[in-house]
């Protein structure tokens, strides 16, 4: 390869590490084109799958400030480039292996922090972003829900409260004027008052019968007196 292409082909892996969020490094050794072409379509938009020639892939990782992958850099290697979401790279490459064993999964580095093949068999085995953010939705629709409910129930007894007025209003329009109809209590004591002068005044009548009674008895008396003295005169 000449001088020009190499530093060309060292710019262009610089640029996808400094573009991507993070790489996980393969060992494609003993995978067919038609493998290779198979785990590109698995990986999807969520990362570019490209073979790589270590001298070159270890000066553009120098470049681009990429850390942990210089000695990983042996053997066949071919680089996952992540620009998607990093769970679903992992799973795609996990996956991938299982089925087909001839790729070996290094290590990588993510958010530049170095990953082993351990960590990301542990990136593979989380909820991908699409869940978690699915799950998130439901989290939040289920308290705008409860919200709504809590919210609409005292305006449901209000409403209630005020239809039952409107209709006590329609049986008596002295309920809208701030208690003006409620005149009975009163008119209930009205005939107690009345009565009681009625028994007050049956009292001196009964007083005044008598000395009517001791006026005629004393002139009763009076007259038999008078007849006592005259009689011996005559």
């Amino acid at each position: 390869m000449a001088r020009a292409d190499k530093a060309a082909a060292v710019a262009e892996i610089a640029d996808q590490f400094r573009d991507s969020a993070g790489a996980v490094l393969t060992e494609y050794r003993g995978l067919s084109v038609k493998q290779l072409k198979e785990l590109r379509t698995a990986l999807g938009g969520n990362a570019t799958y490209a073979v790589v020639k270590n001298t070159l892939t270890k000066i553009a990782a120098k470049d681009a400030g990429v850390e942990g992958l210089s000695d990983m850099l042996v053997g066949p290697s071919a680089i996952a480039f992540i620009t998607g979401d990093p769970v679903e790279t992992a799973k795609g490459l996990r996956d991938f292996a299982k089925a087909n064993p001839q790729l070996l999964i290094k290590g990588g580095v993510l958010d530049g922090k170095s990953l082993s093949p351990a960590e990301i068999d542990k990136l593979a085995s989380l909820e991908s972003r699409e869940v978690l953010l699915a799950k998130l939705a439901g989290a939040m629709k289920a308290s705008l829900s409860g919200a709504a409910a809590l919210f609409a129930a005292p305006l449901s007894q209000t409403a209630r409260v005020l239809g039952a007025l409107q209709e006590k209003a329609q049986q008596d329009p002295s309920v809208l004027a701030g208690g003006a109809g409620t005149p009975e209590p009163a008119a209930a004591t009205t005939p107690a008052a009345e009565e009681a002068p009625a028994e007050a005044d049956a009292t001196p009548d009964a007083e005044a019968e008598v000395p009517v009674d001791e006026a005629s008895a004393t002139e009763v008396q009076a007259p038999a007196a008078e007849a006592e003295e005259t009689t011996p005169e005559g």
